[in-house]
């Protein structure tokens, strides 16, 4: 769904809209349409945009201390979900994208253990052992059609990569991440819009309070 269409969309809806949704919408939607505005060839700005998009649609004020980062996306995950008629977070991830999603639960560079070996935080063992378990859990997730199991460890995958960009921990256009950045630009490209869409199709929905409030024209949304 093209950003011109939610936006439309919005318009028509915002009256049916708290003001917490307004603004997780209204955020979500403006960093969505930057990374629209990359060159397709800049896919580093295009997945940062896109992981922005996603994190104002998801992140909740407050929670923070009380739950991981994996933990608050797959409980809105599982929310989405549940809440999506029309079964698009299950199509992307079934029918569009499944061959892009197997390679990306084989490649231990957007693994968070295989990092954590390599700094010294835990023994070689250890991350195959994790590694072993996680593309078995994805792959069991690909065999049940388990929609938020399989949406979670994704997400986990796109997280490390995430960090590695936003933490200075890849050169920018760098050779060595080209393919799991472009597989994970067209998951997202596919993914933050019908997030969005189910948002606003949803209202009614405790969707929670989103991170740094509106204060008024002074400072901007």
């Amino acid at each position: 769904m093209e950003v011109s269409l939610l936006k439309h969309k919005k318009q028509e809806l915002k009256e049916t809209f708290s003001t917490n949704l307004s603004l997780r919408v209204h955020r979500a939607l403006s960093w969505l349409e930057r990374s629209e505005q990359c060159s397709t060839e800049d896919v580093d700005s295009q997945f940062i945009f896109l992981w922005i998009a996603f994190n104002s649609a998801y992140a909740c004020n407050g929670e923070t201390h009380k739950r991981t980062e994996a933990e608050s996306y797959t409980q809105f995950i599982a929310k989405l979900v549940d809440l999506d008629q029309s079964q698009s977070v299950y199509k992307i991830l079934w029918q569009t994208f499944p061959s892009s999603i197997r390679l990306l639960m084989n490649n231990q560079y957007v693994f968070q253990p295989f990092w954590d070996f390599h700094n010294g935080k835990i023994e070689e063992i250890e991350w195959q052992n994790k590694f072993s378990r996680a593309k078995k859990a994805a792959n069991a997730a690909l065999g049940n059609q388990d929609t938020v199991a399989l949406a979670s460890n994704v997400l986990s995958r796109l997280y490390t990569l995430r960090n590695q960009l936003m933490h200075g921990g890849a050169t920018y256009n760098s050779s060595a991440n080209r393919a799991q950045l472009k597989d994970a630009v067209n998951i997202m490209k596919q993914l933050v819009p019908v997030i969005i869409n189910v948002m606003m199709d949803n209202p009614n929905t405790l969707w929670g309070d989103a991170h740094y409030p509106y204060l008024g024209k002074q400072q901007n949304k």
